[in-house]
């Protein structure tokens, strides 16, 4: 009997030696076979040192503010151990690796819990796990055989990651790698969308929201389910007392705290300097094209995590963005009581009949985004065309928000040419850094962008360089006087077929003027005796070299500015005559890096001696004449009473009466379509631009279409904003003067006629 029972024990030891071998061997079996690829690919060493992760390119301002991003499907931005908060460490640690720095990759403990209690106390992936399930080995399969396969490719993929990364950087890589939703990819993205913050700026509740969501982030999510995800941020806390980081009464006190959220999502429709962002796309395709990898392969706009380093002031471009704001909806308000129906039954056209207008609707949906896809469909252009008449639920612009209504795709064409459009342009005269860009004021409605895509009549903005030809080539003082009077250039004398005798706005004439006065007045008869000295063609040839690359004709008429440029070359043209006569290119970006930060462009200014020191200072001292006795006076006082509210708010009673040296032109075009006003100090030269989309849309009168009603306010209310900023550093000096200047630009005093008295000695030399 005892013999039997010694044998039965030697047998059951054998088994239990035989399951544990076999055991053993099995665990090496499946080990094994993960590694050597028996249940799918295995990344290769280079794999693991270097994982492949779709990288957003990120725009950057002059002051370090990621301004957008450049992705398709990935908006991931790395961000190293360094930049994450400790209350997120601690809480990720706490909540989803207890024993993260003690393990090797694998917490063997926590699996044997799991193992034992099926899960119900806890999973067993670890961070380096769970890292490595997201990078290489993807979604968990549905059938357990194949589940436990990839549990085995993880558990050795895990161990490899602990070899080749410091526990920082696994830290890191996971955070950077989950998928918040929302396309907060990574924890900088989801730090920014759901908080508008930097990482570092995490608040503990915060973080531990973030971390609460890593567990699922469909399923915890802030936006839609608040009360799941603050049931499961207190879990956060409550792992966090559990391992001592916060006291009993932190953690009853944050378990108390509401979700708060702060949604601002990354469009590339929203978010701030949208059009200018829209302009850097297309330049960075054509430099992608031209500046290959050195194996030869693209760089990728959406995948690379390049870093470009704009000229863009975040600060600036806010300030820039909230004035055309905060005018255009003041003007808008004036433009919708002038083009009711009643007021204008062709509202909002004027000059048009109905028929005209209706082929200007046909040929606008022709440019829809609506028309093209419909178009790639295959359809008809008859059905296509059909369409835009038929009602249809849409969500459009107002000043008060979007709104949503049904009409036909042909009424909301003109419901939207009723919106006047704006831009603004700031630059660096000295260094050509572009530091504000606003093409619009909503770039998801109005996707046009004003600054570089809009050519414009650009109206008297144009003088200055007809002034500054006969400063440069005939050394016109300021101070010399010509006759206001209707003056005829001879036909075929300057190119044109026929005389040309330009009148003044509002049939207006006097005696003599000074140039001072005549250009801060926009006398067009002033304007017309100096083309007659000069030429159109040394006009044209000056500001070719001053960055106006847009057609110019070889004309007399040019004097008055009826050629269209873009807001963005008028301002650089400008910057000119602040920088001593020196043309700087505009610049708006200086260095592209890639993801390790190796720069892979630098930018060279571009630059080219224009003007003398003395022409282009006296030329500034014409144009800060403007701003004293002309068409921008306004910004020096707040204006006149007005019984209209409306007018009263847009055109006087400015919040700002400014004393230093400004130097400035008004623009404004035929029938009032187009208002422009350029404005200089010495470190900051800035361009305003308003009008319709058509030129039929427009004021009748010229009191509120002029250049110093339509776009001199938006300047107004933007310098106010930035001098209220002193570490902008904008200037409130004035105007560098050159050594020996021998133009004289101190006028006499004012007649009774309001033109300055001066001797007509260099008048009748020039054969007046």
């Amino acid at each position: 009997m005892a013999k039997r029972k010694n044998q039965s024990y030697r047998k059951h030891i054998q088994r239990m030696w035989f399951l544990f071998f076999l055991g053993i061997l099995s665990l090496g079996l499946l080990f094994g076979g993960a590694a050597l690829d028996w249940y799918g690919p295995m990344p290769d060493l280079q794999q693991l040192e270097n994982p492949r992760t779709n990288l957003a390119t990120q725009i950057i301002s002059s002051d370090g503010v990621i301004l957008g991003k450049y992705y398709l499907d990935d908006n991931r931005t790395p961000i190293t151990y360094e930049e994450l908060p400790q209350n997120l460490v601690q809480a990720l640690i706490a909540t989803e690796d207890e024993r993260f720095y003690e393990h090797a990759g694998i917490d063997w403990k926590g699996t044997l819990r799991a193992f034992v209690y099926f899960g119900k106390r806890g999973g067993a992936s670890t961070i380096t796990q769970q890292l490595a399930r997201q990078i290489f080995v993807g979604v968990r399969s549905r059938n357990k055989f194949k589940a436990v396969l990839q549990k085995a490719q993880e558990w050795v993929i895990a161990v490899q990651l602990e070899q080749r990364y410091t526990k920082n950087e696994i830290l890191s890589l996971y955070l950077n790698k989950y998928d918040f939703g929302y396309q907060a990819d990574g924890v900088r993205s989801a730090a920014k969308i759901f908080f508008d913050k930097t990482p570092m700026k995490l608040s503990i509740e915060e973080s531990a929201t973030l971390v609460g969501m890593l567990k699922n982030s469909s399923l915890y999510n802030p936006i839609r389910r608040p009360e799941r995800v603050k049931e499961r941020r207190n879990i956060v806390f409550q792992q966090m007392y559990r391992n001592k980081l916060i006291s009993p009464e932190e953690k009853d006190s944050l378990s108390q705290l509401p979700i708060t959220i702060t949604y601002t999502p990354e469009s590339h429709r929203e978010g701030l300097a949208t059009y200018f962002r829209a302009y850097l796309k297309e330049f960075m395709d054509e430099w992608i094209t031209k500046n290959p990898k050195p194996d030869g392969d693209k760089h990728s706009l959406y995948r690379d995590g390049l870093r470009i380093f704009t000229t863009i002031d975040s600060r600036m471009q806010a300030m820039g963005e909230a004035a055309v704001d905060e005018h255009m909806e003041n003007l808008q308000k004036e433009f919708f009581i002038q083009n009711t129906k009643i007021a204008n039954p062709t509202a909002p056209f004027l000059e048009l009949r109905e028929g005209e207008i209706d082929t200007l609707m046909v040929r606008t949906a022709y440019r829809t985004e609506r028309w093209r896809k419909m178009k790639l469909a295959g359809i008809e252009e008859a059905e296509i065309l059909a369409s835009f008449y038929k009602k249809v639920p849409m969500r459009i612009f107002s000043w008060k928000g979007e709104r949503d209504t049904i009409m036909t795709p042909i009424d909301s064409i003109r419901y939207y040419k009723h919106f006047l459009r704006a831009s603004l342009v700031s630059m660096e005269p000295q260094s050509g850094h572009v530091k504000t860009w606003v093409g619009g004021f909503n770039y998801k409605h109005f996707q046009y962008d004003q600054v570089k895509q809009g050519r414009r009549q650009i109206g008297s903005t144009f003088k200055p360089f007809l002034y500054a030809t006969a400063i440069d080539q005939l050394k016109l003082s300021p101070c010399d006087s010509l006759p206001d009077a209707l003056y005829c250039i001879e036909p075929m004398k300057h190119g044109n077929i026929s005389a040309w005798c330009p009148k003044n706005s509002g049939d207006k004439y006097g005696k003599t003027r000074t140039l001072k006065n005549a250009l801060a007045n926009s006398v067009n008869t002033v304007s017309a005796r100096i083309m007659d000295l000069v030429g159109p063609r040394p006009v044209i040839n000056l500001a070719r070299k001053m960055g106006i690359t847009s057609k110019l004709p070889s004309v007399p008429s040019i004097a008055l500015g009826t050629p269209d440029i873009s807001l963005f070359e008028m301002v650089g043209a400008y910057s000119t005559f602040v920088n001593q006569g020196i043309y700087v290119k505009p610049v708006i970006i200086t260095r592209i890096e890639d993801k390790n930060g190796r720069a892979l462009y630098e930018v060279v200014p571009e630059t080219q001696d224009v003007l003398s020191q003395e022409a282009a200072y006296v030329t500034v001292n014409l144009l800060q004449g403007v701003t004293r006795a002309g068409s921008g006076a306004r910004l020096r006082h707040a204006g006149l009473e007005k019984t209209n509210y409306v007018y009263k708010k847009v055109i006087t009673g400015y919040p700002y009466v400014f004393e230093n040296q400004i130097a400035g032109k008004t623009g404004t075009t035929q029938n009032q379509s187009d208002g422009w006003f350029m404005g200089m100090v010495p470190n900051l030269a800035t361009g305003v631009w308003v009008g319709g989309e058509d030129r039929a849309v427009h004021f009748k009168s010229i009191a509120f279409g002029q250049g110093a009603t339509m776009a001199l306010p938006i300047w107004g209310v933007y310098m106010k904003k930035l001098y209220e900023n002193v570490a902008l550093g904008i200037s409130i000096e004035d105007f560098t003067a050159p050594e020996n200047l021998s133009i004289s630009i101190e006028c006499e005093e004012l007649n009774e006629e309001g033109t300055f008295i001066k001797s007509k000695a260099n008048l009748d030399a020039l054969g007046f």
